[in-house]
């Protein structure tokens, strides 16, 4: 089998560990050779049936020795393609990661960017390979909404809860209309209670606006970069490899508290998507760089998210000044005919930053556990 050839059949392989339909195009196949060797292909293709293994599955499906899998593991791991940390029962698994979400576009630009050529250009790859994908999916569009549809949230809000604009505390008010099972188990809904669950927390600089930062567009919504967190098993890969450094809980939630400041939002990441199991991470997220924002704009992937609140206006305290239009993240606010903030329901993921920073604090926050989904939307939506 010639080199190119097992390129394309990693590549598939590592395709079908993510939830991003990529195309396997050139400009795949060249982060591939950026990021994998020529030798660890056969490595790569032994999670062909199994993603996730242990030494002895692993021994097994690739016919290699103890020795040589761990010299590929601690190779691709730096390049965040196999994560390697014990389960619960203590025993070693290793996993192969996808290009996104998480895996190497997200691990690579989690340490702070040096603007070499090689970032650069990875950066360009990956942004072509985004476009690639959105040619895809909207070739074939139809096609994909089912599947869109069946997928987890790929992320959860945790609410900015402070003082508003008005210096007030924002209120929290409960839906009467909604109604949540006593047997429901409801996550952390404030920052510092998430926080204060993990002794081992790692922070990492927004890959996000990192890419963006390389792609000579820098964010303009916040100067903040060193902002993304991993908690656990999560936080100890992540400075195992590099990508992150420990830190406290107080300089986290020191952080956290500058994040809510520059208005950005809180989205917290489950394994699997379930929301029963505690958060491996937290992102504090800008409209402006936020690849899950702008993949949906973009009409790459569905906006999917797990949230408890839901914004809800006073039209007799909204005086129709618009800056909760302008702070949302999703579009989910507009000024109906009569110059009053309205929201939109089915788009709203509960973030609170439209209370947060509502001047007349005419904005309150709804409670029950509800998925938004929003198709990928398309050219002129």
């Amino acid at each position: 089998m010639s080199s190119e050839e097992k390129y394309k059949k990693a590549a598939q392989v590592i395709i079908r560990a993510g939830i991003l339909p990529f195309p396997l195009t050139d400009t795949l196949l060249e982060i591939m050779r950026y990021i994998i060797r020529e030798e660890d292909l056969d490595f790569i293709m032994a999670f062909k049936r199994k993603f996730s293994q242990t030494m002895e599955q692993l021994k097994k499906s690739s016919k290699m020795s103890e020795e040589k899998i761990l010299g590929h593991v601690n190779y691709l791991a730096k390049k965040g393609v196999i994560f390697n940390q014990p389960n619960s029962q203590g025993v070693m698994v290793y996993r192969l990661l996808p290009l996104m979400m998480v895996g190497p576009f997200e691990y690579l630009l989690m340490e702070k960017i040096k603007y070499t050529d090689e970032e650069k250009r990875l950066a360009i790859l990956f942004k072509n390979l985004f476009d690639e994908a959105k040619e895809l999916i909207h070739d074939k569009y139809e096609m994909f909404i089912p599947i869109f549809k069946k997928l987890p949230p790929i992320d959860r809000t945790v609410p900015v809860i402070g003082p508003g604009a008005s210096g007030e505390e924002v209120q929290i008010s409960v839906n009467k209309e909604v109604e949540v099972p006593e047997e429901q188990i409801i996550p952390a809904q404030k920052i510092e209670e998430l926080i204060n669950k993990f002794d081992e927390i790692a922070v990492g600089h927004c890959f996000c606006r990192q890419h963006k930062d390389l792609l000579g567009d820098p964010c303009h919504v916040t100067d903040l970069r060193e902002n993304c967190f991993t908690f656990g098993k999560s936080a100890r890969f992540c400075t195992e490899q590099g990508f992150q450094r420990m830190i406290s809980k107080e300089e986290a939630l020191k952080l956290l508290k500058a994040s809510e400041e520059d208005g950005l939002v809180h989205k917290a990441f489950h394994p699997h998507s379930d929301i029963t199991k505690e958060e491996t991470s937290i992102c504090n997220c800008c409209v402006d760089c936020c690849a899950t924002f702008e993949l949906w704009r973009d009409g790459v992937l569905p906006l999917i998210n797990s949230t408890y609140h839901l914004a809800s206006v006073n039209e007799e305290k909204c005086i129709g000044c618009g800056t909760c239009v302008e702070r949302c993240t999703v579009g989910a606010i507009n000024l109906n005919d009569n110059e009053k903030a309205e929201v939109n329901k089915v788009r709203c993921i509960g973030c609170g930053l439209c209370a947060h920073s509502c001047p007349q604090s005419a904005i309150t926050l709804l409670e029950g556990m509800r998925k938004v989904y929003v198709p990928p939307l398309r050219e002129n939506t």
